[in-house]
């Protein structure tokens, strides 16, 4: 017997109600991991260069696949990229992206590896002579906080002029793998904007 209980809009799933008794978004009420994130992590505002570094790599490294294979991977992505340090991943080497080919425990698709080593050498000169530029930059196109939340899936967008923006600024700078849905999925994750369901007890 399924411990969840589906609350559903026009047939729609949209809160699960868990053995805990507590209302989730359906998406992150059927895993473990994923009610663990949804619940602590999801939605919060995250701030720091490294930090939003890190949600950069990883949102770039899920593009194509579900963020549920990239979470259950990220403390082998954390070891394999020193911690999203960007200085140590702005110094890996073309040996060090051969290495990261034969390492299992990460998504290994080269273009996706070669774009974060990349894109820490972009966000190393950024924040050089001026910590806390990436974050400042990245918050800045954050838009206004809403009384108005979304009480289905079907009124949470992919993509949002912001989230457009932030990539194109982004683009500009030379960063890659940082298009419009994927930087709203940053939004989403990194408390940008907060998408958690009407009924949720997130929300």
């Amino acid at each position: 017997m399924s411990d969840t209980q589906p609350v559903t809009v026009a047939d729609r799933p949209t809160v699960v109600i868990g053995d805990d008794g507590k209302a989730r978004c359906a998406w992150g009420a059927s895993d473990a991991e994923y009610r663990r994130y949804h619940d602590e992590e999801w939605g919060r505002p995250l701030h720091g260069d490294r930090a939003l570094f890190e949600k950069l790599s990883l949102e770039g490294f899920q593009a194509g696949l579900s963020w549920i294979t990239i979470l259950r991977r990220r403390p082998q992505f954390r070891e394999a990229f020193h911690g999203f340090d960007i200085d140590a991943v702005a110094a890996m080497t073309d040996a060090d992206q051969a290495e990261l080919m034969l390492n299992t425990g990460i998504i290994r698709n080269r273009a996706k590896i070669a774009a974060t080593i990349s894109n820490a050498r972009v966000v190393r000169q950024l924040v050089r002579d001026r910590p806390g530029a990436l974050d400042a930059l990245m918050w800045s196109f954050a838009p206004e906080p809403t009384t108005v939340r979304p009480r289905s899936f079907a009124d949470v967008p992919a993509v949002t002029p912001q989230s457009t923006a932030m990539s194109a600024a982004l683009k500009k700078l030379g960063l890659r793998f940082v298009g419009p849905t994927t930087m709203y999925a940053l939004m989403q994750s990194s408390g940008m904007v907060d998408d958690h369901l009407e009924g949720c007890w997130r929300a």
